[in-house]
């Protein structure tokens, strides 16, 4: 009976990166054994680590092995040590690309959802983010991130292309997303790309998806509505350089970046999990760490990437009531180390 019980377990490729990445993936870990997922892990480096140890962000054995697993955590990259605005210099950034591209994700989906215990913790007003349930579902492959790039001296330039196909794809896994509204972002008053990405939308939206409602809204506006009314949104759909910064923006209504998960998909192969927040290096070391974003992206993978719905909730309620019961580490106002947090989830679960 044995043989065939680890035969089932499913393969997580763990990415630690640099920074406080190392401290706060052990504490995922931690939970997810807890819960019960039937789980094999392999730990890797990426990022700064990567590049101290290979010269590169991202290893040719690394991607395979990703590409190989059920899905992939990962805790941070980067870090002022591997800082450059040398072009041929590697930079650990080029590892999250790199993997991005390799696993052919294109899709990134982060859920913005104000736990009641820390609505006081944002610094918007509490009647403004109560009941806020937003997903951000930004496109990850093409854009200006992706464009053909020059420089010279005194000119630089970065190219935006999309194609029908990308926005069809990312448009599909919004609208499927969403129980009643799609909101999608654009700059079609200025930019081509925008307008060919608002007329793929309508079609998808006409075509495949009319029982949901679509709305479009110019990038400006859909920044400033999100912090003065962040309940109108359900699902934002947009393309990779808005939705980097919105999603951002969107963080904040938490009261802290280092409560938020997210998830990177593509089609039929491993999903990334990874938290919102960068790699804290100022903190790094001293066990201060907030680990709940990388917990709750732990509950991100299981739902997505490992179709464990029920062990997915048991661990977000785990941390909400950790959080109901006073949690707070620092970034939140209080005291509790990344050890302390990590007991907390786990008594609740």
């Amino acid at each position: 009976m044995l043989a065939s019980h680890a035969a089932m377990a499913q393969r997580v490729v763990l990415l630690p990166g640099d920074g406080i990445g190392p401290e706060i993936i052990g504490s995922a870990v931690e939970v997810l054994d807890a819960v019960g997922a039937d789980l094999e892990y392999d730990e890797l480096v990426f990022g700064g680590a990567s590049i101290d140890a290979h010269g590169v962000a991202l290893t040719d054995e690394t991607l395979s092995a990703c590409k190989d697993a059920d899905a992939v955590l990962l805790a941070a990259v980067g870090g002022p040590k591997w800082d450059t605005t040398d072009p041929d210099k590697p930079r650990p950034e080029q590892g999250l690309l790199g993997l991005r591209k390799g696993l052919g994700l294109f899709a990134n989906l982060r859920p913005v959802k104000p736990i009641p215990a820390l609505y006081d913790a944002s610094p918007l007003k509490r009647e403004l983010i109560d009941r806020t349930d937003l997903t951000v579902v930004r496109e990850l492959t093409g854009g200006i991130y992706f464009g053909e790039k020059s420089r010279t001296a005194d000119r630089a330039s970065d190219a935006c292309v999309y194609t029908r196909e990308e926005i069809e794809r990312i448009a599909r896994v919004a609208f499927r997303a969403a129980k009643s509204r799609v909101t999608s972002v654009d700059k079609a008053n200025v930019l081509e790309t925008s307008r060919l990405w608002r007329e793929v939308v309508r079609d998808v939206h006409a075509n495949e998806f009319p029982n949901i409602e679509l709305e479009h809204l110019l990038v400006d506006n859909a920044a400033m509505r999100l912090v003065a009314a962040p309940r109108h949104f359900e699902v934002i759909l947009t393309e990779n350089m808005f939705g980097d910064i919105l999603s951002d923006e969107a963080a904040m209504l938490t009261g802290s970046i280092g409560m938020l998960p997210s998830a990177s998909l593509g089609q039929g192969g491993p999903g990334v999990f990874e938290p919102v927040h960068g790699s804290a290096p100022d903190i790094a070391g001293t066990g201060a760490a907030n680990p709940l974003a990388m917990i709750l992206s732990a509950a991100m993978m299981l739902r997505h990437g490992l179709g464990m719905e029920a062990q997915s909730a048991a661990v977000e309620s785990a941390v909400e009531r950790a959080l109901a019961e006073g949690l707070r580490t620092p970034d939140l106002g209080g005291t509790a180390n990344t050890k302390e947090a990590t007991q907390a989830v786990l008594k609740h679960l």
